[in-house]
């Protein structure tokens, strides 16, 4: 997949180097070099990076771990490039790194890894492409490159689409860890039948079909080679040799290689893991808008739980007029349904509030929290399209999308969000209330349709956006 900056595992734990082994660069803070989903890890936060000139790294030459042939073993071609200069560049690069920030990493995989395997063994592909999903995303569904590849296998919005996945303002099923899953086994395997290769696949799988198709092309021929596959997996490195290929995609492979060494067997690199429960759960059939929080209850969980199994949900809750799934905690799916076909349809998406003021009209009051206008007037269906001051009106919240959905579209974040209110004293100006709550002017403003903030008056509540 072509993308501005690939925000994988690899490229921002650990940095893009061109072949030849040159000094590699500083590593960027933590905060702009994993996914959210990595950062918010106390045991990440609490680590400092240091700069790469402060790390011993290993040269080509020097002697990395070696496989233990009889402890592992390999559904593709690993021990025959393992000792190549690039895989045990990235070798010696994750030993460098802090045991416990791979742990949290390696943690998270373990819970996907036998869906994962079952997935990829199912479209004839080799399982131990499990690790192609770490150096993506860390095996994270909540992973968002700046050039918005989504999700645990980083797919871009029209790629994804192409494989079925449905992706809107509603469902991104990118982060969907099973549905995209499947989706990146039938990818890979349609590269793996197009180029022959499972590296080349993995190449095009980064940079494109087309750009590792035109590289082949300006290849010269390789010399005798016995087996298609093996001249397939060596014509990848030959092709990483030249500047054919971005520096990225050149080391993607062999950072591939090196991830798998040693996720395989982390505990010979010196990695404490600690058991994880798989990824397992029932599921809900809904034929309508229904929120995340109304089945959490129902199912005596947290919301969070049940967030956690349907990441793909962007606005907490599942799209009206249509039938949806919903992923439930193991053992809680009987329970769950039964409940819920008790629940009156008008209990199963929660509402808000909103009393118009002056000078305010449905058109902000949609854009303000986000909203279609229509969504916002069918909700409302006794509202004339110019209502007064004081009107109460009803705001669907499975209408408002999530912080997650947000930063996923590049926006910021709503001000109704974490909106408080501040009723006006005398003698207050809006400029000293927008230092107090340490807001801008602009945006106070805007929060309350107010133009001119001399006009201001005591006793009128603000809304304070977040």
């Amino acid at each position: 997949m072509q993308r501005l900056l690939n925000f994988t595992l690899g490229a921002l734990l650990l940095g893009a180097c061109a072949p030849g082994l040159p000094p590699a660069p500083p590593v960027a803070p933590l905060s702009d070099a994993i996914p959210d989903s990595l950062a918010s890890s106390s045991e990440i936060e609490a680590s400092a990076t240091a700069p790469l000139a402060d790390v011993v790294m290993g040269a080509p030459g020097d002697e990395v771990a070696s496989l233990d042939a009889d402890a592992v073993t390999w559904d593709f071609d690993v021990q025959t490039y393992a000792s190549h200069p690039r895989v045990q560049y990235y070798l010696n690069y994750f030993q460098a790194m802090a045991p416990s920030r791979l742990a949290v990493v390696l943690e998270r995989g373990a819970r996907y890894e036998p869906m994962i395997r079952e997935r990829l063994a199912a479209q004839g592909l080799p399982s131990d492409l499990f690790y192609l999903a770490m150096i993506e995303s860390g095996w994270s569904s909540e992973a968002v490159s700046r050039a918005y590849a989504v999700g645990m296998w980083q797919f871009m919005r029209g790629t994804g689409r192409g494989y079925g996945l449905r992706v809107d303002t509603w469902v991104d099923e990118r982060r969907d860890p099973v549905k995209a899953t499947d989706a990146a086994a039938r990818h890979l395997r349609d590269l793996r039948e197009r180029f022959g290769s499972l590296y080349l696949a993995a190449a095009a799988y980064n940079a494109g079909a087309g750009t590792v198709s035109r590289g082949l092309g300006r290849l010269e021929p390789a010399e005798e080679m016995e087996e298609a596959e093996e001249a397939g997996d060596a014509a990848f490195f030959r092709l990483a040799e030249t500047r054919l290929l971005r520096h990225e995609t050149r080391d993607y492979v062999p950072k591939l290689i090196a991830a798998a060494i040693i996720a395989k067997q982390p505990a010979r690199y010196g990695i404490a893991t600690s058991p994880v429960q798989p990824f397992a759960y029932d599921s809900l059939v809904v034929s309508d808008a229904t929120g995340l929080d109304v089945v959490a209850r129902l199912a005596g969980v947290s919301l969070g739980e049940i967030r956690d199994l349907n990441p793909q949900y962007l606005r907490l809750a599942t799209p009206p007029g249509s039938e949806s799934v919903i992923r439930l905690p193991a053992g809680t799916g009987d329970s769950t349904a039964a409940s819920y076909q008790q629940l009156p349809a008008g209990e199963r998406v929660q509402y808000l509030t909103h009393v118009l003021r002056r000078r305010e009209r449905m058109t902000t009051v949609a854009a303000n929290y986000r909203i279609p206008l229509a969504e916002l007037r069918a909700a409302n269906p006794k509202v004339g399209s110019s209502p007064r001051t004081g009107t109460r009106l009803v705001v669907p919240t499975v209408a408002i999308p999530s912080a997650i959905a947000i930063r996923a579209a590049g926006e910021r974040r709503p001000h109704h969000a974490t909106a408080r209110t501040h009723k006006v004293r005398r003698g207050e100006t809006l400029t000293g209330i927008a230092r107090r709550y340490r807001v801008s002017l602009t945006a106070l403003k805007r929060a309350n349709s107010i133009r001119n903030e001399h006009a201001l008056m005591a006793g009128t509540r603000l809304r304070i956006p977040g």
